[in-house]
């Protein structure tokens, strides 16, 4: 285990852990040992049998200024340190779902968080930019990748390269996000779209192929898709069970 900062909360509830950046005084923003410890703690939840689901978020009024530039400028070896510590990469590697509940500004760095789990909820006091053009840096966590893949290359190129913000209307409207709730029901809302889970090892599976296909052509990713498919044990029995909840859950009203 590395040194706790203690600017990372976390909390368990019904399988879902709850990791809150919380260093408001400097906006959330993550110092290095902040980004190590996060991808640490994303790792152990990856590898506990009794998550199903974490949920990533910020104390208000932010979810994250990215990167603390502060402490990056003050660092002669700044690049290693970017690159050593990359959150993005440890959520992407993740089979365990991750949501993002973005609760207020999300730049840069952030965004490269959120944009690397699962799907993002966002509050109605959400916003979303990348500023790195503005500091004269260059995206390291894989932003150029993921930007135009959830909203286009054209929107994501402008973005980019004016660092203006958007709000969480706009973002719904361009997929960036996946719902907008109001504000004090954010929470409340992710916890209980995490609780719709399912809990098996399906999951992780699917999360992987959807990764996989990112990196393929349209027959490549069937071809992924069949060849993965006819090397799973298929338990009859299990599907059996697991029909009869899912119809249960259906007649309940639950899609």
């Amino acid at each position: 285990m590395v040194e706790p900062t203690g600017y990372l909360r976390i909390a368990d509830a019904n399988g879902i852990r709850t990791i809150t950046l919380d260093r408001p005084a400097a906006r959330n923003a993550m110092t290095p040992p902040m980004r190590v410890e996060l991808a640490e703690l994303l790792q152990i939840a990856d590898q506990d049998p009794d998550v199903h689901a974490v949920v990533i978020t910020g104390t208000d009024p932010v979810f994250s200024g990215g990167v603390d530039f502060k402490v990056i400028a003050a660092d002669d070896d700044r690049y290693r340190k970017q690159f050593a510590a990359n959150p993005g990469r440890a959520l992407r590697a993740m089979r365990t779902p991750v949501i993002c509940a973005v609760n207020g500004a999300c730049v840069s760095g952030a965004l490269e968080i959120a944009l690397s789990c699962s799907f993002i909820v966002a509050s109605e006091r959400a916003r979303f930019a990348d500023t790195h053009a503005r500091l004269g840096e260059i995206a390291t966590w894989g932003l150029t990748a993921l930007l135009p893949r959830a909203i286009g290359v054209r929107k994501a190129r402008e973005l980019s390269i004016t660092g203006n913000f958007i709000d969480a209307a706009e973002a719904l409207r361009l997929g960036l996000v996946n719902h907008v709730v109001p504000h004090d029901e954010l929470l409340p809302f992710v916890h209980q779209l995490a609780g719709q889970i399912a809990t098996t090892a399906a999951v992780g599976e699917i999360l992987a192929l959807y990764a996989r296909g990112e990196d393929l052509g349209l027959s490549a990713a069937f071809a992924a898709e069949t060849a993965h498919v006819s090397g799973r044990h298929f338990d009859r029995e299990e599907f059996t069970r697991l029909g009869g909840l899912t119809a249960a859950r259906q007649r309940g009203g639950q899609a």
